[in-house]
């Protein structure tokens, strides 16, 4: 029920931002999507702490990328640096919760190999249009990719509640594909459509990571 009780106005408020994103309405962005992100943090303070380690990482993960969501909302330029440095921040977390969780397996490597081969290709896509961006994308790039080899080892650890194994493979594997497309509305083609499709992606991926704080066990 409590669960329910999150994610009703969560779709409400995923709607409301996706309308005054295409309107190009800051001033209603930013508190909206500052509230809906705080959801989020809520949805994991409510969880059965299974496993207090795995919470307390992703809980400091998930506040660093509540910064990243506010900086990324404001207009002023140098506030995509001030947003990629915090959600930098909050993937290492998320790497340290996984790891903290989960054993080294086959589906580690197996995901890491995966995940690296299409890291690169994004990275080659985007480095003719980074400029003085490419050094920091690429670090985010590869710990973001660090981050989704995570998730792989906590789907690989069967010692692990298999429902939330696939929370936080999901999860991770949705926030990385939700990043694609800021990069591509950054450094690509500025458009509604990759707002439209990222922040679905970006919100799914964040909640179902704060629902496995209470069935990761």
């Amino acid at each position: 029920m409590s669960n329910f009780l999150i994610i009703a106005p969560a779709v409400l408020l995923l709607t409301a931002l996706l309308y005054y994103e295409k309107q190009s309405n800051r001033k209603a962005v930013v508190p909206i999507k500052s509230l809906l992100s705080c959801l989020f943090i809520i949805a994991a303070l409510l969880q059965p702490h299974q496993l207090p380690g795995y919470f307390y990482l992703l809980l400091i993960g998930l506040i660093f990328c509540l910064g990243g969501d506010v900086f990324l909302a404001l207009p002023q330029e140098r506030m995509f640096l001030c947003g990629l440095i915090s959600f930098l921040l909050g993937h290492v977390f998320y790497i340290i919760a996984f790891f903290y969780v989960a054993h080294l397996n086959p589906w580690t490597w197996i995901g890491s190999a995966l995940c690296a081969v299409l890291s690169g290709g994004i990275y080659f896509w985007l480095r003719p249009h980074l400029g003085s961006m490419n050094v920091p994308v690429l670090c985010y790039i590869i710990v973001i990719t660090l981050m989704v080899a995570g998730a792989w080892s906590v789907f690989g650890s069967v010692h692990l509640a298999s429902d939330g194994r696939l929370l936080v493979f999901v999860g991770a594997l949705s926030f990385y594909l939700s990043d694609v497309f800021v990069a591509r509305n950054r450094f690509i083609k500025p458009e509604f459509l990759n707002r439209f499709i990222g922040l679905p992606f970006y919100y799914g991926g964040q909640f179902l990571l704060a629902f496995s704080v209470g069935l990761l066990r």
